[in-house]
């Protein structure tokens, strides 16, 4: 069983930055592709970024490519993602994910139910 730790989420202005953390609690953290995902009220999860295994490969979504920015420092089983220039549609609970599935050195999911294990969430707010 993994167990992930979001933090860094909270209210923001438009324009400005917030990092997210994703603290796991397993040693191999570099056998998991990460996820970042996105939930608004009313509105389905979706998939903001991914990073692969060893973080060569990287996926972002349309609306926030260019202004996040996904990392992992598998030394420390953390993933974060840096969230520049945000907007107030960026407001949501964002979560992190892991993938268990062996998607090779560059490879990712971006499908929910490719998830395996899931944090608790963190609410970040922008504010116009």
């Amino acid at each position: 069983q993994v167990q992930l730790v979001e933090s860094g989420g909270g209210l923001v202005q438009a324009g400005g930055s917030l990092r997210l953390s994703c603290a796991a609690s397993e040693r191999t953290l570099s056998s998991y592709v990460m996820g970042w995902f996105r939930q608004a009220p009313a509105k389905e999860r979706e998939n903001v970024s991914a990073v692969s295994r060893a973080g060569r490969g990287t996926f972002y979504a349309d609306s926030v490519k260019g202004r996040f920015t996904i990392s992992r420092d598998n030394a420390k089983n953390t993933v974060y993602l840096q969230m520049n220039s945000l907007k107030p549609e960026d407001t949501a609970v964002y979560y992190c994910a892991a993938d268990l599935e062996n998607r090779g050195t560059y490879g990712y999911s971006k499908n929910v139910y490719d998830y395996d294990y899931w944090g608790q969430g963190t609410q970040i707010t922008v504010s116009s």
